[in-house]
């Protein structure tokens, strides 16, 4: 059974939500219902930026990963953190998965518009040259339909619920199929 790691922050851990509602528990069940049995294991960490995932990435991502769905780049948006800084340790981390042959669906982040044009586009833009550069899958935003809609999100705004979650299963499971796939096919 291929081991898959859904490497991320609060929206990959399921805050607010029970486990059985968080992200990659419902992804497996989803793919389960389609015959595809993988281990989907989270390692979402809320309130995780880009540099923690860095920090953890060899013990969230041991030895046995066939895949990895990496959810990064939130918090730091949130909390102004240089888009350069966050594209270099996304950078990082991408070339550290590419070394150890493990292929990537690369998870895309947004900023929020408050933070200025130049900062918004610098996101936008990051993940889709981060993507083409290590041959990594793209999911050009993680919150896609989600974001910004009352009936997907918890009182905070930020967090889905597990409809909202459903939501985000049903849109990315395409590409985490296409993830599945290149697992299967090897380096």
């Amino acid at each position: 059974m291929l081991k898959i790691v859904a490497l991320g922050d609060s929206l990959t851990a399921g805050y607010g939500v029970p486990a059985s509602d968080a992200f990659p528990a419902k992804l497996q069940q989803a793919l389960a219902g389609k015959g595809i049995k993988v281990d989907i294991v989270n390692a979402g960490v809320s309130g995780d930026t880009t540099s923690g995932g860095l920090a953890r990435l060899d013990w969230s991502v041991p030895a046995d990963t066939d895949a990895v769905i990496l959810e990064l780049g939130a918090n730091d948006a949130l909390r102004g953190v240089d888009p350069a800084i966050t594209r270099k340790v996304l950078d990082d981390i991408l070339q550290r998965l590419k070394q150890r042959g493990i292929p990537v669906l690369l998870c895309g982040m947004y900023a929020p518009p408050n933070m200025g044009d130049e900062f918004v586009q610098a996101y936008r833009d990051m993940y889709r040259a981060l993507a083409q550069r290590y041959g990594a899958i793209l999911y050009p935003f993680f919150l896609d339909q989600v974001a910004g809609k009352a009936e997907f999100n918890q009182p905070d705004g930020l967090h889905p619920t597990a409809k909202g979650v459903d939501r985000i299963v049903d849109d990315i499971l395409p590409k985490v199929e296409e993830l599945i796939a290149k697992a299967k096919a090897g380096p």
